[in-house]
């Protein structure tokens, strides 16, 4: 009898079987509440569906400030949680890329405004747009790996495998929303500024045929030319652009129409390469999870505030 060892003792325990004990107080804690954790439930559906509807009025009436709060939201919540939960990688990616993107705005709102600044505003944006896309699939992918049981292959522990494409996924994910939210703010500001783009839809100034609406510079290359840089796109309604800053213009900063006349782009026509389209999938998809990341944890946290205020655990 010496030999037995008391089970309770958590410091004698394993991680698994300290787990089970805690699991199982959990249980016996919450034996006899069915009907609490159903009325938490109708809590919980209810504030999900008058928040969607509250943020969907919102974004149609006031577009500009709820895009503006929504920015805010997804710049500041994931960085208390990195300094609550000490995420110092994360924290560190976030300080180089805030740093380069605030520089990026900074010459992005210069006036007078450089002929070069959109460009290079718009490359930036889209090395980030590239970036994120790439690391979020290879994150989606290890995944894949690790849930399929090819880990052990390769002598990989499935804790590390499944870390390593979580960690990714969430990277690729939001810089990529955080990319796209900033390149739609830049996008504006240096259209009214230096380009031909009119908030209210009428052309400010006339425009020449060898004139890049979004820059404002030559275009060298003709459409049916193929450039060594980059190439002339022409638009369904006949206007031509720069390729990096039309791309820019349609995809990074989601504007499907034409910065000159505001005609609806064809971003099909544009797109000849299958494997382009995927880029607009996947901003659709970064629509959708800006409001997962931004607005999904008040919307918790709401929850939280209205099942403690009522007594309910």
């Amino acid at each position: 009898m010496d030999g037995l060892q008391p089970q309770e003792d958590p410091l004698k325990m394993s991680y698994r079987e300290n787990w089970k004990v805690q699991h199982e107080k959990l249980h016996v804690k919450h034996r006899g509440h069915e009907a609490m954790h159903a009325e938490m439930v109708l809590i919980l559906i209810a504030t999900l569906v008058v928040a969607q509807i509250v943020l969907v009025q919102w974004k149609q009436r006031h577009c500009r400030s709820y895009n503006l709060v929504t920015l805010l939201q997804m710049w500041v919540v994931p960085l208390y949680f990195t300094i609550k939960l000490y995420w110092w990688r994360f924290l560190s990616t976030w300080g180089m890329f805030s740093v380069i993107t605030s520089y990026v705005i900074f010459r992005a709102t210069r006036k007078p405004l450089s002929g070069r600044t959109p460009r290079m505003v718009y490359k930036w944006f889209l090395l980030i747009y590239k970036l994120s896309y790439a690391v979020g699939v290879l994150g989606y992918l290890a995944i894949m790996f690790t849930m399929f049981g090819f880990n052990v292959f390769f002598r990989i522990k499935a804790e590390d495998s499944m870390d390593i494409g979580v960690i990714m996924l969430f990277y690729g994910l939001y810089y990529g929303v955080m990319g796209r939210d900033f390149a739609e703010i830049c996008s504006d500001y240096m259209a009214s500024t230096i380009g031909y783009y009119n908030m209210g839809g009428m052309p400010s100034r006339n425009l020449s045929h060898d004139i890049c609406a979004v820059c404002g510079q030559k275009t060298f290359v003709d459409v049916d030319e193929e450039g060594i840089i980059e190439d002339t796109y022409q638009l369904s309604c006949n206007h031509v652009f720069h390729e990096f800053c039309i791309r820019g213009w349609c995809i990074v900063g989601k504007k499907q129409t034409c910065p000159y006349c505001n005609e609806k782009v064809d971003l099909k026509r544009m797109m000849n390469n299958p494997w382009e389209r995927t880029h607009v999938l996947y901003g659709q998809l970064l629509d959708w999870l800006r409001y997962l990341v931004a607005w999904q944890p008040i919307i918790i946290g709401v929850v939280h505030g209205i099942n403690f205020s009522l007594g309910l655990e």
